[in-house]
């Protein structure tokens, strides 16, 4: 097949530091190439995933993540070089509601926004010509009204992870500056539990600078670090390093990559019971639930005592790219394979 993939327009894939949804589009393009698929990628330039790639508009200012006038141009140059391909995968949010997209070609989104009211008229729109992927059963469940064709799990290529052997002493979290994230959670947790905690997070527009400033920055000491954000080779050294990975998240995330990422250095995870985490997380075995920081610290605890190689299993056996590439092309196949 030939396969059009079009991914937000902010940052490059696969991207430098932070990058969730840029990093799984790298995975799954590389994936589909070496299964002997041809690809053409419409994204941020600098991107420097090894297909074919759109030229398309100089690089969206990071800070405006979200901006949909960026969204809009980006689709404009991507669907205006994939009138020869067999099927479009887009990865935005306007880009399946752009008149002009070229017509009589499947077209696939994955839904990478969790379903809310503000965006659910959106989605229900696009549902009517236009196959929705989820990335958590959660996700595809908080959707009333709106037809998910297919749940897939995101994966992570395991093998360019190292494992990492837990003795660094301290326990990590990895995200951005936003509250929903749950870093103070976090830095409570880990204190209530006398574990030190380093932090990677991304911190590009305003309002993440000022939470930075008026909420994070005093809650810093000797025992909690903010390292910045970091590259991926210095971000699974910490990963690798840790007793746990701590994600307390307050709010309903479709998908943690980052909690995937940790399992698989083979670092446990301790996480609210919030969005997809009870999918990834097998209590007990990969990791910890809880509701409250005195909860979670336990868990902090229990977690260090758990067994790394199940936590790296997991990765490999249920978060594998090589899954997340095969549902992806099965589900291809049938909408190639559909009546125009």
């Amino acid at each position: 097949m030939r396969i059009g993939l079009v991914a937000p327009p902010w940052i490059p894939v696969p991207p430098p530091a932070y990058g969730g949804t840029e990093s799984i589009i790298d995975i799954l393009a590389r994936g589909l190439a070496a299964a002997g698929h041809e690809v053409l990628l419409a994204a941020a330039s600098g991107s420097t995933c090894p297909v074919a790639k759109v030229p398309g508009p100089p690089l969206a200012d990071g800070s405006r993540i979200g901006n949909g006038t960026d969204e809009l141009r980006h689709s404009v140059y991507a669907f205006a070089a994939m009138d020869d391909v067999d099927l479009i995968h887009d990865n935005t949010l306007a880009g399946p509601l752009y008149r002009h997209r070229p017509q009589g070609i499947p077209l696939v989104a994955t839904a990478h926004l969790p379903f809310s009211a503000e965006n659910h008229d959106i989605y229900q729109a696009m549902a009517t010509d236009t196959a929705i992927i989820a990335i958590s059963q959660h996700q595809a469940d908080s959707a009333p009204g709106i037809k998910v064709r297919k749940v897939i799990h995101h994966g992570i290529d395991t093998e360019s992870v190292p494992l990492g052997a837990g003795d660094g002493g301290y326990a990590s979290f990895l995200g951005r500056m936003h509250p929903g994230k749950g870093l103070p959670e976090a830095i409570e947790t880990a204190r209530l539990a006398h574990i030190p905690l380093r932090i990677a997070a991304k911190m590009y527009s305003a309002e993440e600078h000022e939470y930075y400033a008026a909420v994070i920055a005093p809650l810093l000491g000797p025992d909690v670090e903010y390292l910045g954000e970091l590259n991926a080779a210095d971000k699974f050294v910490l990963l690798g390093g840790s007793v746990a990975l701590l994600n307390p998240i307050q709010w309903d995330e479709p998908f943690g990559m980052a909690m995937i990422e940790a399992l698989a250095t083979g670092t446990p995870v301790v996480a609210t019971f919030r969005g997809s985490a009870p999918e990834i997380v097998s209590v007990g075995l990969t990791g910890y639930l809880g509701s409250s920081p005195s909860e979670l610290a336990e868990a902090l605890i229990a977690a260090a005592t758990l067994d790394r190689s199940d936590c790296r299993h997991a990765a490999e056996d249920y978060f594998s790219a090589e899954r997340m590439v095969a549902e992806h092309l099965a589900l291809y196949e049938e909408l190639v394979a559909e009546p125009k």
